[in-house]
């Protein structure tokens, strides 16, 4: 039975690992990351510019 079990789950890793590739693989998923950590680098360094700003004006 345990020896059914370990088949199964490696099949599934295989389609898993198939499907993953045939939607982009690696590339996409790095492509996207770098995307959003930029997105997310502007708006944290444009808060911060107005929060800074802000703490000008107050003065």
């Amino acid at each position: 039975m345990e020896i059914l079990n370990l088949v199964i789950a490696i099949v599934a890793l295989i389609i898993a690992v198939l499907a993953f590739q045939r939607t982009g693989g690696i590339k996409d998923l790095r492509k996207s990351t770098a995307e959003l950590l930029a997105k997310m680098e502007k708006k944290m360094r444009e808060e911060e510019a107005a929060k800074v700003e802000k703490e000008r004006t107050k003065k």
